[in-house]
């Protein structure tokens, strides 16, 4: 899969009264298993939903996948500064609102982002408070072997992606902390740790 083009920060915010938690990594570390696992555990985790302009999925509903916008409203979204970022992918616009987090971290809610290498550096020049949190592999031979496990992509696009697993694995010292990701339950009891949330049953 290719990367994003370059996204668009927002303006900076002022920041709420809990810290943003934002989860980043390389494609294939595992991201999306170790929240879905801290959700379950820990519901009362937010997870920032993504605007986009694309067309919902069957099974897909407005407002919990995604909140689902045409063009004319995401343009709106963007001069408004109502965006914490935004990225456009395979022809269609993804980005982060900006009011229901600040709204959320006002009200004392623990807050996390999952979101690509691009989002959160410019989510750090937005809201420099927030707390980088980057995911890493037990190694680069298991990172390549979740990546190419399928084994139903040409050379070159196995390739391509290896590629820029390289280089979103070297930008791991701009992250705040790093996590390893050897097992979900670890992870996440260690990503509830640094939100300050009790990861024990």
């Amino acid at each position: 899969m290719d990367s994003p083009v370059p996204r668009g920060a927002a303006p900076a915010t002022s920041p709420g009264t809990t810290r943003l938690t934002v989860l980043s990594g390389p494609s294939g570390v595992g991201k999306s298993t170790v929240v879905a696992h801290m959700r379950t555990v820990h519901p009362e985790v937010w997870l920032s939903v993504s605007a986009t302009t694309r067309a919902p999925r069957p099974g897909e509903r407005h407002g919990v996948q995604y909140f689902f916008v045409s063009d004319e409203e995401f343009d709106k979204l963007i001069a408004n500064g109502d965006l914490l970022e935004w990225a456009e992918f395979a022809g269609n616009r993804y980005g982060t609102p900006r009011r229901a987090v600040r709204e959320h971290l006002e009200r004392g809610e623990p807050v996390l982002l999952e979101i690509d290498l691009q989002g959160a550096r410019l989510v750090r020049e937005s809201m420099p408070e927030a707390h980088l949190v980057f995911l890493a592999p037990p190694s680069w031979a298991e990172l390549v072997r979740r990546l190419t496990g399928r084994g139903t992509e040409p050379p070159e696009v196995v390739e391509r992606r290896l590629e820029v697993a390289r280089q979103e694995l070297a930008a791991g010292a701009e992250f705040d902390t790093t996590l390893v990701n050897t097992s979900v339950e670890e992870v996440s009891a260690e990503l509830l740790a640094l939100m300050r949330i009790d990861g024990s049953e």
